[in-house]
C-alpha cells in the first residue's frame, strides 16, 4: 500500500478503561492532568478529571509539511464517555476529518452517535466520511452454557451514523485514507493456531438463525507511518489475536519496520489468560519499540509485557493522556 510517511503522529486517549494520573510516563507522553489544566481546568477536581470507562476511543493525527489530518478510531461504549471526555480534553471535533468503525461491539462504537453531532455541530453540519464494513452491523451475543444468549447491544446502523453526520463508506478491502496518511486493513489473515477469537459468541443471520461468530471477520486495524520510524499499528480489541494482526502488518510493509502497537490486545478473560505465554513470546520477533497496551488487555497480560519488553517500550494506556510518535 502506498502509505504516506508522516513527520509525527499525536494520539489522544478519548476512551479508556483506566484513568491513571499519577504513574510517571515517558518524555513522549503527556499525562491527563496537564492536558485538562492546558484545556481550562483552573483546579484538580472529580469534575475537571476524564471518565474511563470499558471500551476504547483514540484521536490520531498525523503531520506532513505542517498540514494534519485527524481520525477518531473509534467511540467507546456510550456518548457520555466522547461528550464528557472531549470537553475535559479541550478537543477541537472540528479537526476531525473522519471516523473509523473497527469492528461491530458496543464498547468500541456504542458512542459514535454522540461523536458525529459533536463533529457535525462543530463543522455547520458537514458531513464526516465513516468507513466501515456490512459485517459490523450484525446483531450479536453472547452463548451461555445453559443454551440462552446474553446479547450484546446494537451498534449504531448506517442511516442512524448518516442522520448523526455521518456519510458512511462501506467496504471490506484494506485503503489508504485522508490524503494517504492512514492505513485501514483489511480482513486480518489468521496466522496463529492459538489466537482463536470471542469465545462463545454468536450472531444472527438475516434468516434469523443464530450461528457461531467467533472469528469477528469484521474486525479491522488502523496504521501509521512515521518517518524515521516505522509503522505504528493501532488495534483496537485484537479478538484476531495482537499476533496476527502484527504479522498482517508486516506483510503489508515490508521492508518497513513494525515500530509500535497500541490498543487493545484482548489478552484478558479465561481463555485469553492461557495464551498470555505463546503472545508474549511470539510478539519478540517484531522488535518492537514501543507498546501501549490498553482496553481488553489485562493486568496480567499488562506484567507479563513489561516483564519481558521493560518499562522503556511498555506504557500502559490510560484515558485522558496524550501520545507523541
Amino acid at each position: 500500500m502506498d502509505l504516506r510517511p508522516v513527520d509525527s503522529c499525536e494520539v489522544l486517549v478519548l476512551v479508556d478503561n483506566v484513568s491513571d494520573i499519577l504513574s510517571t510516563v515517558p518524555e513522549n507522553v503527556t499525562p491527563e492532568v496537564p492536558n485538562v489544566v492546558k484545556a481550562g481546568a483552573t483546579e484538580l477536581s472529580g469534575k475537571c478529571l476524564c471518565c474511563a470507562q470499558w471500551g476504547l476511543s483514540l484521536i490520531i493525527s498525523t503531520i506532513v509539511d505542517g498540514e494534519k489530518q485527524t481520525l477518531l478510531f473509534d467511540s467507546g461504549p456510550e456518548g457520555y464517555g466522547v461528550d464528557r471526555n472531549g470537553d475535559r480534553l479541550g478537543v477541537n471535533f472540528e479537526e476531525i476529518d473522519a471516523a473509523v468503525f473497527s469492528h461491530g461491539h458496543w464498547d468500541h462504537v456504542g458512542g459514535m452517535i454522540t461523536a458525529l453531532g459533536l463533529i457535525s455541530a462543530a463543522k455547520d453540519g458537514r458531513k464526516t466520511p465513516v468507513f466501515a464494513n456490512q459485517g459490523m452491523f450484525v446483531e450479536r451475543a453472547m452463548q451461555r452454557p445453559d443454551g440462552s444468549r446474553l446479547p450484546f447491544a446494537k451498534v449504531p446502523s448506517p442511516q442512524e451514523l448518516e442522520n448523526a453526520g455521518g456519510q458512511v463508506i462501506l467496504g471490506d478491502d484494506e485503503r489508504t485514507l485522508l490524503a494517504d496518511n492512514f492505513y485501514l486493513s483489511g480482513e486480518i489473515t489468521r496466522t496463529t493456531s492459538y489466537e482463536k477469537g470471542l469465545l462463545g459468541q454468536v450472531c444472527k443471520t438475516p434468516e434469523g438463525d443464530w450461528v457461531k461468530d467467533e472469528l469477528i471477520l469484521d474486525e479491522r486495524f488502523v496504521a501509521v507511518n512515521v518517518r524515521g520510524k516505522g509503522i505504528i499499528v493501532f488495534t483496537a480489541c485484537s479478538h484476531a489475536g495482537v499476533v496476527n494482526v502484527l504479522r498482517h502488518a508486516r506483510k503489508v510493509f515490508d521492508p518497513i519496520p513494525i515500530y509500535g502497537v497500541m490498543g487493545g490486545f484482548h489478552l484478558s478473560g479465561n481463555y485469553c489468560e492461557s495464551i498470555i505465554p505463546e503472545t508474549v513470546a511470539d510478539m519478540q520477533d517484531f522488535d518492537l519499540r514501543v507498546l501501549v497496551p490498553g482496553h481488553c488487555t489485562g493486568w496480567r497480560a499488562t506484567h507479563k509485557l513489561v516483564e519481558t519488553f521493560g518499562e522503556a517500550k511498555v506504557t500502559p494506556s490510560a484515558v485522558g493522556r496524550r501520545h507523541v510518535f
